[in-house]
């Protein structure tokens, strides 16, 4: 299970950038294209095994948020949805040019006031 060394790595990153905030962080939402690998509830799983190992996490909500596949069509100079894993634009033409669906993220932190 690849989940638990980056739900490690995504919580050193929050120690590393906000070390005089870090025992304030109440939620951290994640983002995780369709093609990065990764499923929500292993990532979820994964979060729950570190609580385990590291009880002072466990006030922190993790959300993880499916992006959807985008590319970007040559031809019509616009993007397109990928529908099941379906690599062409309304135009008919083929695309490997992806804007979104690869990455993983985090993309929002919330703190205690």
């Amino acid at each position: 299970m690849h989940e638990v060394p980056i739900v490690r790595d995504i919580f050193n990153t929050l120690q590393e950038s906000h070390p005089d905030k870090f025992d304030r962080i109440t939620k951290v939402q994640v983002e995780a294209g369709l093609l990065c690998n990764v499923q929500p509830i292993l990532i979820q799983n994964a979060f729950e095994a570190l609580i385990r190992d590291e009880p002072q996490l466990a006030h922190i909500d993790l959300e993880v948020v499916l992006l959807p596949i985008i590319a970007w069509c040559g031809t019509c100079d616009k993007h397109f949805d990928v529908i099941r894993h379906r690599f062409v634009c309304d135009c008919g033409t083929p695309s490997r040019k992806i804007v979104q669906g690869e990455e993983l993220r985090i993309s929002k932190v919330e703190f205690l006031t």
